[in-house]
């Protein structure tokens, strides 16, 4: 016979500011591509880029980002929050490069 659960009536709010819930709540910055780091990821799929950013509360500031998809120099990119940065690449040889 299975135990009987007690409802928790009194817990089903969710917690206000959440982080999922602030990075979609606030509004999108544009970003220069000024630079091609290099490709990182399993398989080589992700771009390393450094950009610029153009409007927001961090205008001027460069940064390093991890672009999914095909992007080049003098591209823009729209990103969602400007406060995390992407890590750098370590190792010589990039990912995807061996053949």
């Amino acid at each position: 016979m299975a135990k009987s659960q007690k409802s928790r009536e009194g817990k089903t709010e969710q917690k206000q500011g959440s982080r999922s819930d602030r990075i979609a709540a606030g509004e999108t910055v544009p970003a220069y591509v000024e630079e091609i780091i290099g490709r990182t990821g399993f398989r080589g799929e992700i771009t390393q880029v450094k950009c610029k950013v153009l409007k927001g509360r961090d205008e001027g500031r460069s940064m390093r980002r991890n672009v999914k998809g095909p992007v080049r120099v003098g591209d823009t990119l729209i990103l969602r929050e400007t406060e995390i940065e992407a890590r750098r690449i370590r190792s010589k040889v990039t990912k995807g490069a061996y053949t």
